[in-house]
């Protein structure tokens, strides 16, 4: 009996580091904004521009006639977004992710 309690404090532990040490290299990973954009962004976003409307794509000019100035202006609409966009929760789209995806768009679609 104390054989097996012991076997599974030592497995407990195991695990307890295991996990500790992927979370501190996810923490610690850069996210790649263009390929974050291709999954979620591209299929209406196509090189910038806008399948549902053609007056809103993702070209600097039009962004700031919207608007849309910074990288918090683009999750912002990522997060509430008007008629015809998908609306990304953080469950699905994560702070660290729509950041990257925001900068990916301002740094690339001039």
């Amino acid at each position: 009996m104390k054989k097996g309690i012991i076997i599974s404090i030592s497995l407990l532990a195991t695990a307890a580091f295991a996990t500790a040490g992927l979370a501190d290299t996810r923490k610690g990973e850069k996210i790649d904004g263009a390929k974050e954009f291709q999954k979620h962004c591209a299929s209406c976003h196509p090189d910038g521009g806008n399948i549902v409307n053609s007056a809103k794509t993702l070209k600097k000019a039009t962004l700031e006639a919207n608007g849309v100035k910074t990288w918090k202006d683009i999750v912002a609409k990522m997060r509430n977004p008007g008629p015809g966009m998908t609306k990304f929760e953080k469950k699905e789209v994560s702070d660290k992710e729509a950041r990257a995806i925001a900068e990916y768009v301002l740094k690339t679609f001039k």
